[in-house]
């Protein structure tokens, strides 16, 4: 994998964490969290895919690297809502 193709699969994630920060209405942390919670949802997302037996609908390829776009902002919207429960109010 080249940096190219890490600046891209970051920008992706940052991307759908974003989206599921938006959807969620939980915003706190900028980029870089961003970024985070787009890679930790695409993973808590293909795992609530693979246990409800779903197919990945929509999923990037760059590098041989696949990345599950629909899975990882619906796993980041689940993160998101966990910690925004958990954290008090301002």
């Amino acid at each position: 994998m080249t940096i190219v193709e890490l600046l891209i699969l970051l920008v992706i994630a940052g991307v759908c964490g974003s989206l599921a920060q938006a959807l969620t209405g939980f915003n706190r942390g900028g980029c870089l969290l961003a970024v985070a919670l787009g890679f930790i949802g695409a993973l808590v997302g293909m795992w609530m895919a693979r246990e409800l037996g779903l197919p990945e609908p929509f999923a990037v390829q760059v590098g041989g690297q696949t990345f599950p776009v629909v899975w990882s902002i619906a796993g980041a919207a689940v993160i998101t809502i966990i910690v925004g429960l958990l954290t008090p109010r301002r």
